[in-house]
């Protein structure tokens, strides 16, 4: 494959991840008799069969983010990528206030930072996911240059990420995703999605509490891809490294109680299903949002 483009997705088994792959496949020229190569890593557990099914020309890795292990393997079979997406991280909040340790050293990407390092011919661009969660959330439209101040370990974890990636890549893409929506995976993800999550609350007739002062701006997942793919179509087109942070977050700022209400019009669901609470009033970090009960972690308004 030494003639081909590769592409490498780390964390492909995820919600973005997949979404990354069947993008990247439906494109001209990733397909297996092209000049593109397209593979991708896991951890948890062996890929799903629906994705290997969907996939079958794609090569698959099982790597430990923690330790390193199976980057070498990459190298062996795959080689050295162009461009490297990675999707992977312990994302889940309370997963990450629970275990701060096992946090940083999944979210921090020393390893693959270290792998990517390790190619003295070349310099793979490197677009890494990171979070709205690096902001303290006491503002509105928050600038890429303004200051980060997280509130929980996960944003910590991302802020430290980003840091390490600056300081020690040449050539990369940090990209700052709000809460990302959009239709379920070809292999479906296990993790609450936001808007099925409002619709199955909501389509059981079950009345749901909402904040109606906790604001994001939801990014489509497909324009999130979109992003992506033109940062990795600019870098094999032209070969200019590049060093940016960009948020990407879609062009409205709702509360999760908007949001909410959204899904009640279009679905036609009595929008009395929909209770309207503040995040101020709940005192602790044990608090109610629009896909948790109980999160137990400190969240941005």
């Amino acid at each position: 494959m030494t003639s081909k483009k590769r592409v490498l997705v780390v964390g492909g088994t995820g919600y973005l991840g997949q979404h990354v792959l069947q993008e990247f496949s439906e494109i001209e020229g990733i397909t297996a008799t092209t000049p593109f190569g397209l593979a991708f890593t896991h951890h948890s557990s062996p890929p799903p069969q629906a994705l290997l099914d969907a996939f079958p020309q794609l090569l698959h890795f099982h790597v430990d983010l923690q330790t390193g292990r199976g980057f070498q393997a990459i190298s062996r079979t795959f080689g050295p990528p162009d461009v490297v997406v990675n999707c992977a991280a312990l994302s889940v909040p309370r997963a990450c206030e629970m275990d701060p340790a096992a946090a940083m050293s999944v979210n921090v990407p020393s390893s693959l930072v270290n792998w990517l390092s390790s190619f003295e011919e070349s310099s793979p661009l490197l677009i890494h996911l990171s979070t709205d969660q690096v902001y303290e959330g006491a503002k509105s439209f928050y600038k890429e240059d303004d200051e980060t101040a997280p509130v929980n370990v996960y944003g910590k974890s991302k802020v430290a990420a980003e840091q390490f990636i600056t300081e020690k890549c040449s050539n990369f893409a940090i990209l700052r995703s709000s809460i990302i929506f959009g239709p379920q995976t070809i292999s479906p993800v296990s993790k609450s999605l936001p808007i099925q999550w409002i619709d199955g609350v909501l389509s059981k007739g079950n009345a749901s509490e909402f904040f109606h002062d906790e604001f994001r701006c939801p990014i489509y997942v497909k324009d999130v891809v979109a992003v992506i793919l033109a940062l990795s179509k600019r870098w094999i087109s032209d070969s200019k490294q590049t060093k940016v942070l960009l948020n990407v977050g879609g062009p409205d700022r709702v509360s999760r109680l908007q949001m909410a209400e959204i899904v009640a019009d279009v679905r036609g669901y009595s929008p009395s299903l929909i209770k309207s609470v503040s995040a101020s009033s709940v005192r602790g970090p044990y608090t109610i949002c629009f896909c948790y009960v109980d999160r137990g972690v400190m969240s941005p308004a």
